[in-house]
Parts: C-alpha cells; structure tokens; sequence
C-alpha cells in the first residue's frame, strides 16, 4: 500500500513539475513547451480600420518613445479612397502591393511557400483588409523645431518605373514622392533584388523652405493581434513584436504585456532592429550601426499593435538634402540568410532555452540535406547520428535495465512473501540490489541527460520553415502538417507501446500500470503534430529497441514483452 500511495505521489509531483515549469517558461516570454495557452482572443480590427483606420498614428518626439500620439498636426488625416493609388511589383521570390497613401508596404506574398488550404497562391504576410492589418510605415515627425512634415498618412505621387523583373534584369525601383509639407518634401525608393526577401528603403529629405529644419525619421511596423490564420493551437509558437540591441540582446514581447501597459525593454540604441515575428515568417526594419535611435512599443487602436524606432537627423540646410537608407526584411526564417542580413537576425526563429543546443542541430541537420536532399531522410540521418553519440550513454541504461529483468522474479517472490511485512520488504528489496549490483536508477539518469538535446531537437523541427510544404515520400507532402491518414502517429504509437514492453515490468502492479498510461497518452499527443517531429520521434524509438534488443542478448537476458495486466 505505501508503494502505492508514494507511486501516486511521485506521478503528482512529476506533473505538477511539467505544469509549474511550462507556466514559468510563459511567464518569462518563451514558448510554452507542452502546454500552450492561447494568449491572443481572435478579433477582427474594428469595423472602418481597414485600410484607412489601420494606419497608426506616430509617436510624437515630444514624447517618451512608446507613449500613444495622434498623427502630427498639418498631415491629411483621412485620404480619398479614389485618389489613393496601388501597385504590384513582382519579383522572383515576391509579389508586393504598396500603397501611394505614404507610399507604404500594405501585401507581401511569397511564390516560393505556398498557402496551406490554397496550394495555388503565395503565403501571405503583410496585408491590409477587411479581417487583418499588418504594415510597413515610414515617415517623418517634427523635431526640436517643430513643424509638420510628410508621414505615413501623406498621398504620395507614385513615379514611373519597372514593376516586375525581367530575364537577366537583377534589381528594380519603385520610387514615390510627397508634396512640399512644412518646407519639406520626401523621396522614398524601394531597391528590390532577385531572389532576395530584403529590400533597401532610401529616405530623401529634402529642404525646399528658407530655414534649417530638424525632422526625425520613424520606422514602424503595425499589426493586430490575432493569431496567424491556419496556426496550430495544439503547439506553441510566439507571435508578437521583438526588439535586438547589442546591449540587451533579443527582446520579443507579448501582445498582452503591451495591453497591460508592462513592457520593459532598451529605449534607445545605435544598433539592432525591430520586428514582427511569426511560425516560420517575420518583418524587420533594420537602420545603419551607429545611428541613434528610440525604440518603442504600444498599442495604436483596437487590437492594433506597433513596434518601431525614431532616429533624429541633423539641421538640413535650406535648399539641401539628406539621406537615410534603411533596411526591410519580409520573408520566411532561412538562418543562414538572417544571419547574413544583420547581427542577431537569426534569432526571430526562437529555439528559447535551448538555443546553445538547438543551433548545432541546425546545422548538422542542414548538411545532412545538402548531401541527401530530402528533409525526411535528413531527419532520420539527424536522429541515427545522435544515437551513435549517445551509444554508451544509452548502453549503460540498457545494461541496467536488463539487470533489472533479470532479478525481477526474485524480487516478485519476495514481495509476495512479504507483502504484510512493508519495511521488511524495503530492507529485502536493498540487500537485494546491493548484492546484484544493480542501481534502480541505472536506467534513468542515462535517459534524462539526452532529454535537453532531444528536446532541442523538437524545437529546430517545429522552427524550420524548410520543414513548411517539403515532401518525405509517398503520402507525406509536408513535413511542417499532421500526418493525413495518421500512419505515423500509429507507428510511433505501436513503437512506444513495443519499447514499454521491452522494459523490466515494476514488480508493483499499480507502477505497471502507470507505465503503459504514460507512452499512451504521449502518443495519442503525436496525432496532431506534424509529420516531421512524429518522423524523428519514430527514428528514435526503433534504434533505441534495436539496441536494447541487442544489449539484453549480449547479456545473456532474452527479449521479452511484459504486456500489461489491467485486472
């Protein structure tokens, strides 16, 4: 009975743990790992938002960066749908809209990953409509001197110019112009490359008035707070702006900490970016080092939310210009291409915790494929490489565990004999072991120091976009989505049921148990999630029963299944 009750108890404390360690890894920002809670309510923006409500107002330089403005004073307020103007310029990675209203970047879709209930259109990111808003704003904000200047709510005149890249063509402008506002005007041009998912975005201020002026450049990005249509709620994945400093390094933050007013992060900078992060996409705009900044976060309307920066620019002379290029990255989380882009990019695909772990795995599993081609395969090569790592770590727990086997009919006679004699049976239990030389434990703490890497491990395949549309073979045609006939979540079932069986049955009958209910219920949990995780999880169950099929032979300790008894 006391066996029973401390079993029991020790199952209780083991969930409590998992419970207690999922909430304080939400707490503290990062992803929930077994139990997700849904942090954002789906609610469309207000009715009229989109797409002339849509448009935050800036923040005033007035003002502590992050704290609520209306548009600066002298800027068109509302612009007529009519004379508003769009246009799509094509690339061979990207379709883009952008709007003459401060000729802002208002729909992203990409030709390369694809819809995933339309197979025929591009994944869309950025988007002004009815039932989301998610934008690229720029403009300017008085300065020291006061004044009004041209902002992302300024018509702007859209120029002549390509609008899609042709054979042998590498780059293309699109190139709009404000009024004179304030004795200022503004050029803004987008320098957009093949193949490429940034683009360069180059400010002109010009001075057309007959003193100095002061402006200061913003750089926002503007989205609501639902979650991203088609994303799974049975895992985990962080949605919401993010911050990079050299000084505090990678800050992402939750839609509801900007609600409640308790965000908490660098306020100025001369380095870094500011984005808007998703499964598998994100945004960023990206200034030169060296260049002084304010950051802010906060929210703009209802379900609307903006993460930017402002920098100040130097007196501009009457007659003079001066000009700002800034970066805009949109496109899926490719490490090596972020990495590339600017310092700390890469971290916009979140491995949490585990990251010092979870990078190596990337980029082992990344040459894998560059040799074999298959993401499938690629995984399985991933997991066998990891079991010949772990080979004598792993053959240590099998050994115990088949020493464990082999004096469990001695230790089921002595239960039974003195099953009204609980501490004599303690006692009986010890010697025994200690005369066998077997740790009850040997086989665990092999097992628990694999978990952090395996773990790892779940989070480069839930994070990789190139897991996103990537076939294995046959019935699988994406590796990122559930298995649709579900045949591998019933081979990793029927695994997991095999390797449980494979172990030494607890001479206590409700530990029995309790082993067969824990497998059972992890595996029904693979069932929705996708093909390329329930992939390696299956990788790794049968190579683990191989071995321990082969060490309990070695031993002398032949394979037997110990089903279970649910009387």
């Amino acid at each position: 009975m006391n066996d029973i009750r401390r079993t029991i108890l020790w199952v209780i404390f083991g969930f409590s743990m998992v419970l207690l360690w999922d909430q304080w890894q939400a707490f503290n920002g990062h992803k929930a790992t077994f139990f997700p809670s849904s942090t954002q309510t789906e609610k469309a923006p207000v009715a009229g938002s989109a797409p002339s409500s849509s448009v935050a107002a800036v923040p005033n330089p007035g003002t502590m960066p992050g704290s609520p403005a209306a548009v600066p004073a002298g800027a068109p307020s509302t612009t007529s749908l009519a004379a508003k103007e769009r246009v799509v310029v094509d690339t061979d990675v990207l379709s883009l809209t952008f709007d003459s209203e401060g000729g802002t970047l208002v729909h992203t879709a990409f030709k390369k990953y694809k819809d995933m209930t339309d197979k025929e259109k591009g994944f869309v990111l950025l988007d002004e409509s009815t039932n989301r808003v998610y934008v690229a704003q720029s403009g300017l904000v008085a300065g020291g001197t006061g004044g009004a200047f041209p902002t992302h709510k300024t018509l702007m005149t859209l120029l002549p110019g390509a609008r899609a890249l042709t054979d042998g063509q590498n780059e293309l402008q699109v190139k709009f112009e404000s009024a004179d506002i304030g004795g200022v005007k503004l050029v803004k041009t987008y320098t957009v490359k093949r193949g490429a998912y940034d683009m360069t975005v180059q400010h002109e201020i010009i001075n057309t008035g007959s003193t100095p002026v002061s402006p200061q450049l913003y750089l926002q990005l503007v989205r609501d707070g639902n979650k991203p249509p088609g994303e799974s709620s049975f895992y985990s994945t962080f949605t919401g702006p993010a911050i990079y400093t050299e000084a505090k390094k990678y800050q992402k933050v939750e839609f509801k900490t900007i609600e409640s007013n308790k965000v908490d992060v660098e306020k100025e900078a001369t380095n870094g970016y500011v984005a808007m992060v998703q499964h598998y996409f994100a945004s960023a705009w990206i200034l030169p080092d060296g260049l002084k900044r304010d950051l802010f976060l906060r929210k703009v309307d209802t379900n609307l939310y903006a993460v930017g920066m402002i920098t100040p620019l130097a007196p501009i002379a009457p007659g003079a210009t001066k000009t700002i290029d800034a970066k805009f990255f949109v496109g899926p989380q490719e490490e090596k291409v972020l990495e590339a882009l600017s310092p700390g990019l890469e971290l916009v695909k979140d491995y949490g915790w585990l990251t010092i772990l979870a990078k190596p795995l990337y980029w082992l599993l990344d040459k894998l494929h560059s040799f074999i081609q298959n993401w499938g395969w690629s995984i399985m090569a991933l997991v066998l490489l990891l079991k010949i790592t772990f080979y004598w770590l792993n053959a240590k727990a099998y050994a115990s565990m088949a020493k464990m086997k082999a004096i469990n009919p001695k230790i089921t006679e002595m239960r039974a004999r003195l099953k009204d004699k609980p501490q004599e049976m303690q006692q009986a239990m010890m010697k025994i072991y200690r005369e066998e030389k077997v740790n009850p434990m040997g086989g665990c703490f092999p097992i628990m120091i694999q978990i952090p890497v395996f773990i790892a491990l779940y989070w480069v395949l839930l994070s990789s976009v190139e897991m996103r549309g990537a076939p294995w073979i046959l019935w699988i045609r994406d590796l990122s989505s559930p298995d649709p006939y579900f045949i591998l979540p019933v081979v990793m079932a029927m695994t997991t049921m095999l390797q449980t069986a494979l172990n030494p049955a607890p001479p206590d009958p409700m530990q029995a148990k309790l082993m067969w209910f824990m497998p059972l219920i992890f595996s029904v949990m693979f069932f929705f999630f996708p093909a390329g995780l329930v992939l390696y999880w299956i990788t790794n169950n049968i190579l683990s029963i191989t071995q321990q099929w082969v060490i309990n032979t070695r031993m002398g300790v032949p394979p037997q299944f110990n089903l279970p008894k649910f009387k």
